[in-house]
């Protein structure tokens, strides 16, 4: 599994259907789960800006539900599940989640700023990210420089697993369904969803194993507004013969005339 924040690509293995031709589930560790769960706090500018302004439909709700229902067994100790369901975003939050899509946060630092004057104990209680703003206490210009700290990691340094960072924990394996429900995997889930889908034949199933980069992403991020089934989407559309022009499949009509002519003649 590639390392979070510095993964440009990471591997997921997707059961497939291929009768029904759908993606059943799909088997991802910690990177991509990370992944799924930082689209939570995506603000809506940056979904805008990243799908050209797609309705907001689909599986999102399910991701919502999903960090609503995982257990704390699950989670980072660190882990606030208010920072996913109720976020105010910070980039430090994503840190360590795979860079999966593409960067559009303005390359402006946003600046804080406290009173110039600062004499009056009171100039001290106000704080301003607008350098020109004016101090409601003794209305001298907010335009001192003031750091923004962030506060102490308050977990034991004793726990390796607890110094993952992001949401989940790696020592587990999660199953991704088709809507994007994500649920700790056991074989008694898998068991499972194999009942509920009826797929009693193994050579009716096929494993694959696909590679997620910020193409996938993106696209994943789009299925998810749009689609109940976004692994078959992004996965398995097929697109050479169904999305094809009429000139390409005429081309390919009139080649296969040709060799039938070639053969009996």
């Amino acid at each position: 599994m590639a390392t979070a924040s510095t993964a440009t690509t990471v591997s997921l293995k997707l059961l497939i259907d291929k009768k029904g031709k759908r993606v059943l589930y799909a088997e991802a560790g910690k990177d991509f789960v990370d992944f799924l769960f930082n689209v939570l706090l995506l603000p809506v500018g940056t979904v805008i800006r990243l799908l050209a302004k797609e309705g907001m439909v689909g599986c999102l709700a399910n991701l919502y539900k999903s960090v609503e229902n995982l257990g704390d067994a699950y989670l980072q100790p660190t882990t606030n599940k208010d920072t996913l369901l109720k976020p105010k975003y910070s980039s430090s939050l994503a840190a360590d989640v795979p860079l999966f899509l593409p960067n559009t946060e303005s390359s402006t630092t946003l600046g804080f700023y406290r009173c110039s004057y600062g004499r009056n104990s009171d100039c001290r209680l106000y704080y301003a990210n607008d350098p020109t703003s004016t101090c409601p206490c003794c209305s001298s210009v907010m335009y001192s420089p003031a750091t923004l700290v962030n506060p102490p990691n308050k977990v034991s340094t004793s726990s390796a697993v607890a110094n993952e960072g992001c949401y989940v924990k790696g020592v587990f394996t999660y199953t991704i369904m088709d809507d994007l429900t994500v649920t700790p995997m056991s074989t008694i889930s898998i068991i499972a969803i194999l009942n509920k889908f009826k797929a009693q034949r193994v050579d009716a199933l096929e494993e694959k194993v696909v590679d997620v980069g910020i193409k996938e992403g993106v696209a994943i991020l789009k299925a998810s507004l749009q689609s109940k089934t976004v692994l078959t989407s992004v996965f398995l559309t097929q697109k050479a013969w169904k999305t094809g022009s009429k000139w390409s499949k005429c081309l390919m009509l009139l080649l296969l005339s040709w060799l039938f002519f070639i053969l009996t003649n």
